[in-house]
């Protein structure tokens, strides 16, 4: 099994943003795509 290393997300709200959050500060490089951009920045 090939070791997990980028997450994508999907949805830059509260939730998204959070889980984007953890994934960062946990080492994984992040991906996020929202209907917003404004709410990625």
């Amino acid at each position: 099994m090939s070791k997990i290393e980028t997450i994508g997300i999907i949805g830059a709200g509260q939730m998204g943003g959070g889980i984007a959050h953890v994934s960062a500060l946990s080492g994984y490089k992040v991906l996020i795509y929202d209907i917003s951009p404004d709410r990625i920045e």
